[in-house]
């Protein structure tokens, strides 16, 4: 049965707290784009990408919930990818909800508590302050690099690279999905052994090892599958819709 496109935003925006968590400028959580009003099937991804969208249309989707939305930028010319994208929305009936940092730090349903409790830490804390919040988690383990490492390749299936910055056992680790490894730092000042996130930019290599925090990249699109998924899932049995994740990887 269709379910109300405002009850479904409504139930979302509430549940992410979209509203009140702080973001940065562009990122405009929430809904994007609007249909005729009404959602009979959900579709899932982490980037409203034009190969996504597509498929989403292709699907019978009518509403696209992602991590990375369709605006980023201010106010650009519809022109090019921008109004293909926008077209296919408009002309196949296809809502976009787009939650970033409101997803990363939701306890439950957030790419980041999601990744800690796959990893097996305890006692998880927040961690990684951005925008004046706290959106990943530090945890407890007692295990070697090279164990965190395989069994984090395993939970991604995905390639991991290692920035190792010391040989002692790991027992505090901090997890921030995406591009967090500038946040290296702030792991060194709570006195982490080892930061887990997506990927990171050159200087981090340096700074790792000279603040003795080891670095796990898993990839900024393999570490952020799990928000939105989950997410997916729970809009899904709210509402009794049937739902799909389009798996589109970067590689990156």
């Amino acid at each position: 049965m269709p379910v109300p496109l405002k009850k479904i935003v409504g139930a979302l925006d509430s549940e992410l707290k979209t509203a009140e968590i702080q973001d940065y400028g562009g990122a405009h959580n929430g809904l994007q784009v609007e249909n005729s009003g009404t959602v009979t099937r959900i579709a899932a991804a982490v980037d409203a990408h034009l190969p996504v969208i597509e498929q989403a249309a292709a699907d019978g989707a009518d509403l696209l919930l992602v991590h990375h939305g369709l605006l980023w930028e201010p106010p650009v010319p519809v022109v090019g990818p921008a109004y293909r994208k926008l077209s296919l929305c408009l002309g196949k009936n296809l809502a976009v909800y787009s939650s970033h940092l409101p997803l990363d730090l939701h306890p439950h349903l957030g790419n980041n508590a999601l990744l800690s409790r796959a990893l097996g830490l305890k006692k998880l804390k927040p961690f990684g302050e951005t925008k004046g919040q706290k959106i990943g988690f530090s945890g407890e383990t007692s295990l070697p690099l090279d164990a965190i490492a395989k069994q984090l390749e395993e939970i991604l299936q995905n390639p991991v690279k290692t920035i190792r910055a010391h040989n002692r056992i790991i027992r505090r680790v901090g997890v921030v999905t995406g591009g967090a490894g500038s946040m290296v730092g702030q792991a060194a000042e709570e006195g982490l052994d080892l930061l887990v996130t997506g990927e990171g930019t050159h200087d981090t290599y340096g700074t790792a090892q000279e603040r003795g925090v080891s670095i796990l990249y898993g990839g900024h699109y393999a570490t952020e599958i799990f928000g939105v998924g989950a997410l997916a899932q729970w809009v899904s049995r709210k509402f009794r819709l049937p739902f799909h994740f389009i798996h589109h990887p970067s590689g990156l």
